[in-house]
């Protein structure tokens, strides 16, 4: 199946909002510091990702192992951007780059971004792609240095939506809303392998 690869996400004029879950010691600290602290392991690459309900496929709704708690990071559009724009996919074949152009390309960056089917609120498959944007050194260290603009705990609302999903009463409407975020510069969507 061919999916439509564009980013879908929850953003205003200056800031998108991306997912991440992680345990109970990671959550605490990041949300009382409103960023990361001693206990986030910053030698380890770490996946941001804009969509809501592919986050709750992946954490299982907040129930896997070490993704109890799933944390919103509204960051500033134009860390996103810039991300966006070092970005090398994970598979070279998605964009017909030879092995050695984009072995080069993959180990000169700090930016990865992999696409995965999106989901729906009972997490089956949808027709569009989800885009998890994965970082480590020196863009990791940017990020979490002047990227982060709030950190919001989304945990309690997640256990809520969650026991409604199990007893059908979960509503598209009742989660956050994502629409289509521009991505307009030509060179970026080639090497993402955008339509």
């Amino acid at each position: 199946m061919e999916y439509i690869k564009e980013v879908y996400a929850q953003y205003d004029k200056e800031r998108i909002r991306i997912y991440q879950a992680y345990n109970q010691s990671i959550a605490e600290e990041a949300i009382r510091l409103q960023t990361f602290g001693n206990n986030f392991n910053v030698n380890r690459m770490t996946w941001i990702k804009p969509s809501f309900l592919w986050m709750m496929y992946r954490s299982n709704w907040g129930t896997k192992k070490n993704q109890e708690f799933i944390l919103a990071l509204d960051i500033k559009r134009e860390t996103f951007d810039r991300l966006l724009s070092q970005a090398i996919l994970t598979s070279p074949e998605a964009i017909g780059q030879s092995g050695a152009d984009w072995e080069k390309a993959f180990e000169d960056t700090a930016v990865y971004c992999q696409w995965d089917p999106d989901r729906n609120i009972n997490g089956k498959a949808i027709q569009r792609a989800a885009i998890q944007i994965g970082l480590k050194g020196t863009a990791l260290r940017e990020f979490l240095d002047n990227g982060i603009y709030r950190i919001v705990d989304m945990t309690p609302n997640v256990r809520k939506w969650n026991e409604q999903r199990k007893h059908g009463k979960l509503s598209i409407k009742d989660i956050p809303a994502e629409r289509l975020y521009p991505i307009e510069n030509k060179s970026t969507r080639n090497r993402l392998n955008m339509k």
